[in-house]
């Protein structure tokens, strides 16, 4: 039930969100109208707003969109003055020149006040579009219209919480039903299901039990969500629990009824008068504008009637004055010509006027004198502002500073490096001798022949170092970075087309020197003129002294003066014009510049090249030396390796015999299960022994292959029972120690329709065997494609996403002959599986795709061709990440390209021109084309259409939404001609955007 007493009728002048308002009570009317009369009056002629505003200050501002002042204070300060209107609540960005200061008279309290619905709280995203759909409905509820409030308590910012009402609707609970809002009580972090009204007619101040949200959530709804409401103080001190209270009477009742009638009554009446009276307002406003217009008008009007009269009155008197001097001279002439007394008269007529025409030359002559200084006065304050605006030539400076710091302090190559080149030159060569060399009988002497450079290197390599270790290499280019920075920061950038020329700093310096002569020249003149002026000044207040004896005379003030302030004029006027003050230059002193500018930058580079070079020589030579230290008292051996050999061979025989004992076991007739557990463990433990000793062989092999491929090339030779070549040539992919029956595989049937592939465990991975059927001959090719495909990957693992499904091992059986290729096994992670159970949204797609094209660009700039795009061989990680999968390496890239697994859905991958010439060899663009097919597949998985419509490509796509940039990608990528590389792909703005 509302208490009457305690309701107030506000009127609504601005809404913040779906439960926040600011509002004016009705008894203000009158003050608000006097504020806004006393602002139309003062602010057009206060003062503007200047320097740093105080935010506790209030100020007159001009409202955009009425052009009428109201009282402000301001937020913030930024190119623009961000002010909250106190009188309204609403707050806007205006200029300076929008704000003046207010007297103390209008330095009141504000008149509005905020209101916010009790225990309501909406989404803090003001950009969404649940917020500003709240945020209208309220103000179209009450925005502008007079509502009744009910104080409840107020916030410690001074937020007034509040329940309003218009009539007997509810506008709190009307928010509450459009969703618009969510309702928590006080000291609650859960969302209640009560309404306003039943929190009014409940029985204490904070409520106890608290209910969970059971409404249908909409847009901005986040059930469970932690909701801090603002700690709140009462608005009324009498304010208690409703069970500390007494009851009321029944005339108590019969009295609040009354006024609540009374007040609903005023309401409506009150808001369905705004229109109305805001319509005679704006009308009133139009009528005083045009009364204020037409007063101007009038005024004007008689301001120019005046004005007529006055010329008019002046006219007739001229014309009579011309008259009466007419008349005059007729009498003089007659009087000259009567009387010798009339002579007098007119000598004593053209003596007064000498007297006047004299006082007229005294005051041009004063008038002259001061115009004269002031013009003097006004050039030499624009010459000091330009002496202080351009103290010196300091773009001249800084170029010179830095010609100075690079020619005098560079750095040259040491003189060892030299030596050093040539000493690399002959050790290269004998390292390449030893490579190509197939007979150990010539092994010796090219040994011997390497030796005895690589000491002659060693020892150079050393005088390099210790002559390199002196120079400040790393502070010397950190200082040309600087002063490259700061040239080019002065000048721009440099180009370094072409040679300017030795004699480039030569011109520049020749043309400084003369341009300082010339300044120096120009500003001694005037400084020595206005000296002599400075001089002349003292010596006038000198003399015109009376309390001080002087030296000073007459002479001394007036001798020539006139030179002293001519000269000065002349000075400061020539150094004004001078193009030397405004730092102009000609053509011939522009190239000047510029070719030093030019010249120091190509020093600049050249020494920054020499610098890198040192140090790039510095690191390689160190680990040189580190190489050559390590292996000083000995040369590298395969001991290591074949002692990993020997262990392996060792373990493999352990897991062949307790494989044959558990065979023995499971055969004999007193099965024993505890003995056959206690076996199967045993083997385990063997086979993951061995396992361990494969990957500490494949490390052996890594370290040996380093050496061969650097300091040690004769070591495959040397140590032909090693087979380090196999490895080598492999890129580390072949294992030969590996063998099909070391695995615990389980066949699997559901992806073995094309070949056999097992899973199984390998150094604590999940694995699957591929096996191909080889002879000799496809023996060398699934090594030679292998090998191709893991250097791919291998040589872009630095990258995060490589894009190509990694190839763990290749070995070839020793009892069957298939070649076995070892992949990572990812569970249901293949494009169509992933589909299937749960497609790929459109982000993901764009992760996806992307990675899948990585793969691709990697594989084409190595020159292959994957022919084998299709859903089961893209694989997808954590649906973040997409990869291309192995192909069949014993198929050619033709047999693969027309396989029946070429399909997406009813979509085929196979490229036009495959289709249309059999036979034809495949290339990157083919597989560009899969790839668009892929992506339109992941777009559109349920299309039915063709995409290739006879000569010419089309997307039949009709029912099919696709994205604006998906759209475009896919008409680069699905054409018959100028498809875009893998390269391209990925800087099209499909995936950019998603970056």
């Amino acid at each position: 039930m509302m208490d009457g007493e305690n309701m107030e009728l506000v009127g609504v002048t601005h809404v913040l969100d779906a439960s926040t308002f600011w509002a004016q009570n009705v008894k203000d009317d009158q003050a608000i109208e006097n504020i806004r009369n006393a602002l139309a009056d003062k602010c057009p002629t206060a003062p503007r707003l200047l320097g740093t505003p105080n935010p506790q200050k209030i100020y007159g501002a001009v409202f955009s969109e009425d052009s009428y002042w109201y009282r402000c204070k301001v937020l913030q300060q930024t190119d623009n003055f961000h002010v909250s209107y106190i009188d309204y609540g609403n707050t806007e960005f205006v200029s300076r020149s929008a704000l003046v200061e207010l007297p103390g008279d209008l330095q009141a309290p504000c008149l509005a006040k905020k209101y916010q619905f009790r225990g309501f709280n909406v989404s803090t995203d003001q950009d969404s579009a649940h917020f500003l759909q709240g945020k209208a409905y309220l103000k179209n509820l009450i925005y502008g219209k007079k509502v009744r409030i009910q104080k409840k308590s107020v916030c410690f910012d001074g937020t007034i919480l509040v329940q309003a009402f218009q009539g007997n609707l509810d506008i709190g609970e009307e928010v509450l039903k459009m969703k618009f809002a969510k309702f928590t009580l006080p000291g609650s972090n859960r969302e209640s299901t009560m309404s306003v009204r039943a929190l009014q007619e409940s029985h204490c101040l904070w409520p106890q039990r608290v209910l969970d949200w059971a409404g249908p959530q909409g847009d901005g709804d986040m059930p469970g969500s932690t909701v801090c409401m603002p700690k709140l103080r009462p608005a009324f001190p009498d304010q208690s629990p409703l069970s500390m209270k007494e009851k009321s009477t029944a005339t108590a009742q019969h009295a609040a009824n009354l006024v609540k009638k009374k007040m609903d009554q005023e309401l409506v009446e009150e808001n369905q008068r705004p229109k109305a009276e805001r319509e005679t307002r704006r009308r009133e406003e139009q009528l005083r504008d045009s009364l204020s217009e037409l007063q101007k008008l009038k005024e004007e009007t008689a301001n120019y009637a005046k004005e007529a009269e006055r010329w008019k009155v002046e006219r007739n008197t001229l014309q009579n004055q011309s008259e009466q001097l007419e008349k005059h001279l007729q009498d003089a002439k007659q009087e000259v010509q009567g009387r010798k007394c009339g002579r007098d008269m007119v000598v004593q007529a053209m003596r007064g006027q000498l007297k006047k025409k004299e006082k007229q030359v005294d005051k041009l002559l004063d008038s002259a004198v001061a115009d004269r200084f002031c013009r003097l006065a006004e050039r030499v304050d624009s010459l000091r502002g330009l002496r202080e605006r351009n103290p010196g030539d300091t773009d001249s400076d800084s170029l010179t500073e830095s010609i100075n710091i690079v020619i005098n302090n560079s750095i040259s190559a040491p003189v060892a490096m030299e030596k050093l080149e040539s000493a690399w030159r002959d050790y290269s060569l004998a390292q390449e001798k030893l490579k190509a060399c197939q007979t150990k009988e010539q092994l010796g002497d090219l040994i011997d022949n390497r030796n005895k450079v690589r000491g002659v290197l060693t020892a150079t390599v050393e005088s390099f170092l210790q002559e390199a270790k002196c120079l400040p290499v790393r502070q010397r280019m950190d200082k040309l970075e600087e002063v490259s920075s700061s040239l080019t920061a002065v000048f721009g950038p440099a180009s370094m087309e072409g040679d300017v020329g030795e004699q480039a700093f030569e011109q520049y310096y020749q043309w400084r020197t003369q341009r300082s002569r010339l300044t120096s020249s120009v500003r001694d003149g005037t400084d020595k003129a206005l000296k002599a002026l400075c001089t002349w000044s003292e010596n006038v207040g000198k003399f015109f002294c009376l309390s001080a004896n002087t030296v000073v005379g007459v002479n001394d003030i007036v001798d020539g003066v006139n030179e002293l302030l001519k000269q000065a004029e002349i000075n400061v006027a020539k150094e004004l014009d001078s193009p030397l003050s405004v730092g102009e230059q000609n053509n011939h002193e522009t190239k000047a510049v510029s070719n030093a500018f030019y010249k120091v930058m190509q020093h600049i580079q050249s020494e920054q090249s020499l610098l890198s070079d040192i140090m790039e020589k510095y690191l390689l030579n160190t680990k040189f030396k580190g190489e050559m230290l390590q292996w000083q008292n000995a040369s590298p051996t395969p001991d290591a390796l074949f002692s990993v050999k020997k262990r392996i061979r060792s373990l493999r025989a352990q897991l062949r015999w307790r494989q044959v004992e558990e065979a023995s076991l499971e055969e004999a007739e007193d099965f024993d299960l505890t003995e056959i557990l206690k076996k199967k463990e045993e083997i385990a433990e063997t086979r993951n022994t061995l396992f361990q000793e494969i990957g500490q062989e494949r490390k052996e092999y890594m370290k040996l292959s380093a050496l061969a491929e650097g300091c040690c090339p004769e070591l495959p030779l040397l140590y032909p029972e090693a087979d380090i070549h196999s490895h080598m040539s492999s890129g580390g992919l072949a294992v030969k120690s590996l063998d099909r029956d070391m695995f615990d595989a389980e066949p699997m049937k559901e992806l073995s329709g094309r070949r056999p592939l097992v899973c199984t465990e390998f150094q604590g991975q999940r694995v699957i065997l591929k096996g191909y059927t080889v002879n000799e001959e496809a023996e060398a090719r699934v090594l030679e494609k292998t090998s191709q495909f893991h250097r791919t990957r291998t040589q872009r693992e630095s990258q995060t996403d490589t894009g190509i499904l990694p190839l763990l091992a290749l070995f070839f059986g020793k009892s069957d002959p298939l070649a076995y290729v070892m992949v990572p096994y990812f569970p249901n992670g293949s494009l169509w599986a992933v589909q299937a159970d749960k497609p790929l949204t459109a982000t993901e797609t764009v992760k996806v795709m992307r990675g899948v094209a990585r793969g691709l660009q990697a594989l084409h700039a190595a020159g292959v061709t994957h022919a084998s795009l299709n859903p089961n061989n893209v694989f997808v990680l954590h649906r973040q990440q997409g990869m291309v999968g192995d192909y069949d390496f014993i198929k050619t890239p033709v047999q693969r390209a027309m396989d029946s697994g070429m399909v997406a859905g009813s979509i085929s991958l196979v490229a036009p021109e495959l289709r249309q010439t059999r036979g034809t060899p495949p290339t990157p663009a083919c597989d560009m084309y899969s790839y668009g097919c892929l992506l339109f597949w992941l777009h559109a998985p349920g299309f039915n259409g063709d995409l290739d419509s006879g000569r010419r490509l089309a997307l039949d796509i009709s029912g099919v939404k696709l994205e604006t940039k998906l759209q475009a990608l896919l008409s680069k990528l699905l054409v018959c001609v100028g498809r875009l590389t893998a390269a391209e792909t990925l800087a099209d703005d499909y995936f950019l955007s998603d970056q």
